[in-house]
């Protein structure tokens, strides 16, 4: 019987210039509203095909943080009116544990202008995991076999196990079924706590998930993150989620999940006035940096990248300069007040 061990170095960051490999695109606009959604969305578009999923998590009853309805309904009203948002029942007791229980969750956060396929109501599906050492498969929810392409639309923030919350979380967790796949990911055989699996462990088994998902759609999957209310906690906190310490950034794009995921990690540590702190910690103390070295070990995509400012004529920076001129603190923007429209 073989006996797999975790890696290592999850907690330390690695600066560019010690990354070695091939580098990506992603697109960077500070534009934080509906427009710019559009907008940078327009840049990976032409990868979506036939029957689109929207891949968001549409969060907590009266979540405060998660992405603003208004940028998620211009985008399906102006680009993607056939396209449907899928989420999974939740592993843990809540608001979205069963499928009625997540339907009327939908309902209170204002998910009403859209399909939304909860897509382990009948069943589920086993996706084979290329390359993986904990899994040979993952479980999905079925319904994710009806569709050709994915969009995912995630928002950026912290985790309270896996130390950030980007695209790898979002589908590594959000497309694993309720009882099935999130307990393969975070429960060890025979434990009777179910969050047994942390660190290291725990940020490959949601890579190697992710994996199986990708791999599923092939090229045809896109991966777009808003930092925007960035909370330590993930938005699975809902309204006691920790106050959102660290300034919203802006939104990044890309056909790389690996390379959007570790752009948003290096604004972060760019902040100026050490201004990304409080995410720094949360990811470093729970090794959430193994998320993105594991997955360049299993061939995900590339950790060095071109972020192209396409506020700027799509100039080349660093992640440095796309975030020079914001200042420490969190200042909440119109969609965090109460009289909002969705």
């Amino acid at each position: 019987m073989s006996v797999f061990v975790p890696g290592k170095g999850g907690d330390r960051y690695v600066p560019y210039e010690e990354r070695t490999g091939r580098e990506s695109v992603v697109y960077f606009t500070r534009d934080l509203s509906p427009e710019g959604l559009l907008k940078i969305f327009d840049r990976v578009s032409p990868t979506l095909k036939g029957k689109i999923a929207i891949k968001l998590h549409t969060g907590e009853a009266h979540g405060p943080n998660i992405i603003p309805r208004p940028f998620v309904r211009r985008l399906i009203e102006e680009r993607l009116e056939d396209a449907t948002i899928i989420e999974t029942n939740t592993y843990y007791q809540g608001d979205r544990y069963t499928t009625e229980q997540h339907r009327e969750t939908l309902k209170v956060n204002g998910w009403n202008f859209c399909p939304v396929d909860i897509i382990d109501e009948f069943g589920t599906a086993r996706l084979p995991v290329k390359g993986g050492k904990w899994f040979t498969y993952m479980s999905v929810g079925e319904g994710i076999l009806k569709y050709d392409s994915m969009l995912t639309l995630t928002h950026f923030k912290g985790h309270t196990m896996g130390g950030f919350g980007g695209s790898n979380k979002n589908i590594g967790i959000g497309c694993a079924d309720g009882r099935i796949g999130k307990k393969m990911i975070h429960t060890a055989t025979e434990s009777d706590n179910m969050w047994s699996i942390a660190e290291e462990e725990l940020m490959e088994r949601i890579s190697e998930s992710t994996k199986a998902t990708i791999d599923h759609f092939g090229d045809q999957v896109v991966y777009i993150n808003v930092l925007r209310n960035i909370s330590v906690d993930c938005d699975c906190a809902g309204v006691g989620a920790k106050a959102v310490e660290t300034p919203d950034i802006g939104i990044v794009a890309s056909t790389d999940i690996l390379a959007a995921d570790q752009a948003c990690v290096d604004m972060i540590y760019a902040l100026p006035n050490d201004g990304g702190a409080a995410m720094k910690e949360r990811i470093e103390t729970r090794h959430g940096h193994r998320q993105l070295s594991y997955m360049k070990e299993l061939r995900m995509g590339n950790n060095r990248y071109g972020l192209v400012d396409i506020d700027n004529e799509d100039k080349v920076i660093t992640a440095a300069e796309a975030v020079k001129d914001i200042q420490p603190g969190w200042t909440p923007d119109q969609y965090n007040t109460p009289t909002i429209k969705f």
